[in-house]
């Protein structure tokens, strides 16, 4: 049996529906809809995945200025994406920013997540895309995060992380939601294969849990 984690390593639909990833039947029709899409990451994105953050819930008057203002104190930076509205122009309040190191990418990932901006209180994740796989976007039912009011809660995710399923019992893995808790080597940037995705989770492998820009809006439902 595979080890319990509260992040998804690979997105399956069905799970991320689920607070403790154990449904076995879709209980909305998004989700049903997420399992039968078929869905490639967009080509036309470029830079590079590994070195990529997703911020969102920005407020809808920070500019590119403003972002490269703030994240460029972790670290230099390649290129801020700030995601507008084709019609208006207007930002859709979230963006992506590529860094030229690792180790900034992971310090801005561990310290400017619910960093306050221009009022609003930010989301940072690493870019889900090109780098987790299966991944279905929000606007054919899948996504992570969500609100409450939307009835459509997607699991998994550094915002909600999956409950331990009950019936698997034990310690529930140290730290919570957002803490941090990677134990990288030299500098603080480690490799690329041991950085976490929230807990001590890395970004595309299976790794020992003891330790515990996509083109449109729909990385995350949590704007």
């Amino acid at each position: 049996m595979n080890e319990w984690s509260p992040l998804a390593k690979v997105y399956d639909p069905l799970k991320a529906g689920s607070i403790d990833s154990t449904d076995v039947e879709p209980h909305d029709r998004a989700i049903w809809r997420a399992m039968n899409a078929r869905y490639r990451p967009n080509k036309a994105v470029t830079g590079d995945p590994q070195l990529t953050l997703f911020v969102a819930r920005l407020n809808k008057q920070t500019s590119e200025e403003d972002l490269n203002n703030v994240f460029s104190t972790f670290g230099d930076i390649r290129r801020v994406r700030l995601v507008r509205d084709a019609v208006t122009g207007f930002s859709k309040g979230y963006a992506f920013i590529e860094y030229k190191e690792e180790r900034s990418l992971m310090k801005a990932w561990r310290d400017a997540n619910k960093m306050v901006v221009d009022q609003s209180e930010l989301f940072v994740d690493f870019e889900l895309e090109r780098t987790l796989q299966g991944w279905i976007p929000r606007r054919l039912g899948g996504g992570l995060g969500g609100k409450k009011e939307s009835g459509q809660l997607r699991f998994g995710g550094r915002d909600r992380p999956f409950r331990r399923p009950i019936n698997l019992g034990g310690p529930m893995p140290q730290g919570r939601p957002g803490e941090r808790r990677w134990e990288g080597g030299g500098g603080g940037g480690g490799s690329r294969e041991e950085r976490p995705r929230d807990w001590d989770r890395e970004r595309d492998r299976d790794r020992d849990q003891n330790n515990n820009h996509t083109a449109d809006s729909t990385l995350y439902k949590i704007l």
